[in-house]
């Protein structure tokens, strides 16, 4: 019989060196509140925030009190942790706010990056902030052009922590009819103009935690410097005396900024930030050490996918939703965080200062608002839309391949890789669900499937089949099959976010 050879070589050399990672859904939102008890332990916090996680979450919470929490509003009961970060609102020109809707929780990604293979789970009692509150400018250059290219930085200087922290923050602009923007694409907020003109499906804040420790301290002072990135963000070498790497978090939150095309006003954090280059997160760990410690070691399947790991144990998203604080400072029960037409805010919760910069901010209060003369003086950047791609920069699973290409043995090689384009449906009262692959009917051509992934634009949920024609290669002839272009069966059903590996680009503003 005649050897078969197969194409699409090229794909199949670009998953070498990929890494694990889960996502671990947070559908549920325990609070919106000024709560902070990393910052502002025991009292009541500067501004407002989006609280996913343990029902134990409080203004004075520690690991006992989340690990003794009811319930979590995650998908893994296992986690209690408690993930936090500034609540967006809009500003409307009559002076009034409104906070944005937050579409689909968050998405806490854990990725298991490391050159070595030996991450470490987080130790009771860790926690974490990401990103500068205060911050108001960027300074690694004109931040209205793409990142150089990672192989770059260190020439350039930008390999400090501060450069770093600069890069780990993104804002994606979302039209689930466009192939996707690469993650940490963007780091700053676009103005909402743009935002009207090229994100019809909202802007996805972005944000990388450092997962360099010391080995040491649970903590620290500034709750930031006992951590450190790696010098590419995510991937990379750790800096001298932060030698043990941790589990890389990534948060992702989506902004229903969409539903203010009609409004005149303009986008603010809750930290009275309208540029986001003050964007940040807050992490304190609810996990038993030991089991994610397994889940670090056994849970390593390439789909990101929960389900995929026996270890955990999942509730659905009605449960998710039903998690909600066991106890709330009698202030903040009644302090109006919402606003609308039916509920007027008249400033920011706790009347925090819109500061514009590009100074950093003073972090007091002031009237809430933003003059006219200094809103409409502030001018945003704009950077260009960009699909990423296998050869993007600056993306979470995206690798510098500027100085390596792929090699073929055949010249029928094929990447193989689709463009998916799909608009979002609406449905988030079920399960979303994937039926088997249809088979290819193509006659007298044999196929052998190479690899599944799930995609999802917006609500839509897409299972795609990679599969490979069959080469034959006698003594005298070689006959070449074309590649058929992938099957894609579609899911309408609720927003779920399944993901592959590092070499893949997005696909309808989610993360492959």
């Amino acid at each position: 019989m005649a050897p078969k050879i197969w194409t699409g070589l090229v794909l199949l050399n670009a998953l070498s060196g990929v890494s694990a990672f889960w996502r671990m859904e947070c559908r549920g939102r325990t609070t919106v509140s000024r709560m902070d008890p990393i910052v502002s332990l025991g009292t009541t916090a500067q501004h407002a925030h989006v609280v996913h996680g343990s029902s134990g979450f409080s203004e004075s919470a520690d690991y006992d009190a989340l690990t003794g929490g009811s319930c979590t509003s995650c998908a893994a009961t296992e986690d209690l942790s408690a993930y936090w970060t500034p609540a967006m609102y809009f500003a409307h020109s009559d002076g009034t706010f409104e906070l944005v809707e937050q579409v689909g929780g968050m998405l806490s990604y854990y990725l298991l990056r490391d050159p070595k293979n030996n991450v470490k789970a987080f130790p009771k009692g860790f926690r974490m902030i990401a990103g500068d509150t205060n911050r108001r400018n960027y300074t690694l250059g004109d931040v209205s052009q793409p990142d150089p290219g990672q192989s770059s930085w260190e020439s350039l200087g930008q390999t400090t922590q501060d450069a770093l922290e600069q890069r780990a923050l993104g804002f994606n602009c979302l039209n689930y009819n466009k192939d996707a923007e690469a993650s940490l694409y963007r780091h700053f907020m676009p103005d909402k103009a743009y935002l009207d003109a090229n994100c019809p499906d909202g802007l996805r804040l972005e944000l990388a935690f450092p997962s360099c420790w010391n080995g040491k301290d649970l903590d620290s002072t500034n709750h930031r410097s006992h951590m450190a990135y790696p010098d590419l963000v995510q991937d990379g070498a750790c800096p001298e005396g932060f030698e043990t790497r941790l589990v890389t978090l990534f948060y992702e939150t989506i902004w229903n900024t969409a539903a203010f095309a009609s409004s005149d006003g303009y986008f603010v954090m809750a930290n009275g930030d309208p540029t986001g280059f003050g964007y940040h997160g807050d992490f304190m760990t609810g996990w038993d050490e030991d089991f994610l410690q397994s889940a670090v070691e056994q849970c390593t399947n390439l789909s990101g996918v929960l389900s995929d790991c026996p270890l955990f144990t999942l509730q659905d998203e009605a449960t998710q939703n039903e998690c909600k604080l066991e106890s709330m400072p009698a202030l903040l029960k009644v302090e109006n965080v919402i606003g609308g037409a039916l509920d007027t805010l008249n400033s920011l919760p706790g009347n925090v200062a819109i500061e514009f910069g590009p100074e950093p901010a003073s972090a007091g209060k002031g009237s809430g608002k933003a003059t006219t003369t200094t809103s409409s003086s502030y001018a945003a950047p704009t950077l260009t839309y960009q699909p990423a791609s296998s050869s993007s920069l600056g993306g979470i699973f995206l690798q510098d391949t500027s100085t390596a290409s792929p090699t073929s043995t055949s010249s029928a090689a094929s990447t193989l890789v689709p463009s998916v384009k799909a608009a979002a449906a609406q449905d988030s009262t079920s399960a979303p669900a994937t039926t088997a692959a249809p088979t290819l009917s193509d006659s007298g051509v044999q196929y052998q499937v190479v690899s599944t992934e799930y995609r999802t634009n917006g609500a839509l949920v897409q299972e795609i089949v990679y599969e490979e024609a069959v080469v034959y290669v006698t003594e005298d002839t070689v006959t070449t099959v074309t590649v058929s272009p992938p099957v894609v069966k579609s899911e309408h059903k609720k927003q779920r976010r399944d993901h592959l590996v590092r070499h893949r680009h997005h696909a309808g503003g989610r993360l492959i």
